[in-house]
């Protein structure tokens, strides 16, 4: 399997004004694009920032990244749900991870937007139940910028666009902070999908915005989408920074 470009992705992209708040406290959110990460250093990456957070040394925090081929297994994820073996594991190049979010297994690679929030509940409502439609709600209306008409799936988490799911949500909540997160499909190479049963759904498949809309999307036009609907879903102003160099982050990105 081909592995899709990543020439659009680039560190630094501009976050535009986001549409007017509607909820949570006034401040900003820091807005970091990582570029094209290893999932392993990302994670380490995360946990620095979720700890950061947990103290009040950094304020709330969206880490936008594309992470190469890995297939990440949840706390309640069935194994018969992971399909390939390790040694076709091994030959196509793709890492398997056992993490700490809640959910099944699900895939990460290029052409997918994945988006790490980690924010202090407190400061906006100490409810996980929302916070997760509201995931949902900033997925929906950014694949809406493109004319993707997308939709929430009775009795399941995510984002779904006629019976395909084309986002994924998982996350983890300690303390009121988040971490962990959604997973949109963008110009995902869908194959990969085949590996596995994923978020453990059989019945149901996945789909992307570049299947739907039958040509490649623009990724830097999807960060800025997904950044202003973000930011304005929980009342902040987006400020774009580059990934914090006393956290190791000058060592994520794996392509220029």
């Amino acid at each position: 399997m081909a592995i899709p470009s990543t020439s659009d992705v680039r560190p630094g992209i501009p976050v535009t004004p986001g549409t007017p708040p509607v909820a949570g406290k006034p401040g900003s959110l820091r807005v970091e694009f990582l570029g094209a990460t290893g999932y392993r250093r990302c994670w380490e990456y995360q946990r620095k920032v979720f700890a950061d957070r947990e103290a009040g040394r950094c304020g709330d925090t969206l880490l936008l990244t594309i992470h190469d081929h890995v297939y990440t297994l949840g706390k309640n994820t069935d194994e018969s749900h992971m399909l390939a073996s390790r040694e076709e594991l091994e030959r196509s190049g793709t890492e398997m991870v056992r993490i700490d979010r809640g959910g099944d297994v699900t895939y990460h690679g290029p052409g997918q937007l994945v988006g790490y929030p980690i924010l202090d509940l407190r400061g906006h409502y100490p409810d996980i139940h929302r916070y997760l439609r509201e995931l949902e709600d900033v997925l929906i209306a950014s694949i809406g910028d493109f004319g993707v008409q997308g939709a929430r799936e009775e009795g399941f988490t995510g984002v779904w666009v006629g019976g395909e799911k084309i986002a994924a949500i998982g996350v983890k909540v300690s303390r009121w902070i988040t971490m962990h997160g959604f997973a949109l499909n963008v110009n995902t190479d869908l194959n990969y999908f085949d590996r596995i049963i994923p978020c453990g759904i059989g019945h149901l498949g996945v789909t992307s915005m570049e299947k739907i809309l039958g040509e490649r999307v623009p990724m830097r036009d999807v960060v800025a989408s997904v950044s202003r609907h973000f930011a304005g879903r929980f009342g902040l102003t987006p400020v774009t920074a580059a990934p914090d160099t006393g956290r190791g982050g000058e060592r994520l990105t794996t392509r220029n």
